[in-house]
């Protein structure tokens, strides 16, 4: 198989690029970053690339609003070349500020198998506070290629501004419809909660979502944050022998398999 190349996508603030990357190259692939101002010069070198990776962090200071600067970025400067990367087969993944930044952009959840556009936003928690805790996250959907269906996973989530919502209620009776919700918040035993088992108060305790493609996928809590058993908080006292978010990046580089 030929080698599976990851374009990680930085910026000012941006602070989870190399572990970014190296969940990435634990799961087979080739990842690298490459600084938002050398896309704009060479557009065109996106198309080099099998996966387009946007990490967590702070881009601009979250300035204006989490995400937002850089997604003004990839609306106005790149535009055209991710749509076509999208249409050509290949992967997006975005982490937390990355995922701010793909829901500000309008690539997702993007538009309905109807021709829907799905406004939807990612705005301040509702404990008014950033929330820096493990979370359990329940399969939403069976389409993303991301996602292992039905397999309950265990993340941590460290954001400010995490909570998804729509524009209107029939939005997010479309996204449900057409399988786009990736991950919902839920307890150890796979239930609602409110806070703190939904960290941020999300719309339908969403924490991420695809396209409808099922080939870009958000989510708020950070898989790469917990590739190896070590990274789980209670790994001695658990006989921890997986890491949940290495599944992710594995089944992202399975894909072109």
């Amino acid at each position: 198989m030929a080698e599976i190349r990851v374009l990680v996508l930085r910026t000012a603030g941006t602070n989870c690029d190399q572990e970014m990357c190296w969940a990435f190259e634990m799961a087979g692939a080739k990842a690298e970053t490459v600084h938002v101002n050398r896309l704009i010069d060479e557009p065109e070198m996106l198309a080099d690339y099998q996966i387009l990776a946007l990490p967590g962090g702070f881009s601009y200071g979250d300035d204006i609003a989490a995400g937002k600067i850089l997604a003004n970025q990839l609306i106005h400067h790149f535009n055209d070349q991710v749509r076509q990367f999208i249409d050509a087969d290949k992967l997006v993944l975005g982490v937390c500020n990355g995922f701010q930044v793909l829901v500000k952009a309008g690539i997702l959840p993007g538009v309905s198998h109807n021709g829907t556009k799905l406004h939807t936003t990612i705005t301040y928690n509702d404990s008014g506070k950033f929330e820096d805790r493990w979370v359990y996250l329940e399969p939403g959907t069976d389409k993303c290629v991301f996602v292992d269906p039905g397999q309950r996973i265990y993340l941590p989530v460290a954001h400010g501004e995490g909570k998804v919502c729509f524009a209107r209620e029939e939005l997010l009776e479309q996204v449900k419809e057409d399988g786009q919700v990736a991950f919902r918040y839920v307890d150890k035993d796979g239930k609602f909660g409110d806070y703190p088992v939904n960290p941020n108060g999300s719309t339908d305790h969403i924490a991420g979502l695809c396209d409808s493609t099922g080939r870009v996928l958000g989510l708020m809590p950070h898989p790469e944050r917990f590739v190896h058993r070590t990274h789980h908080p209670r790994w001695t006292r658990e006989d921890v022998q997986q890491a949940d978010g290495l599944n992710i990046f594995t089944n992202a580089v399975r894909y072109f398999e």
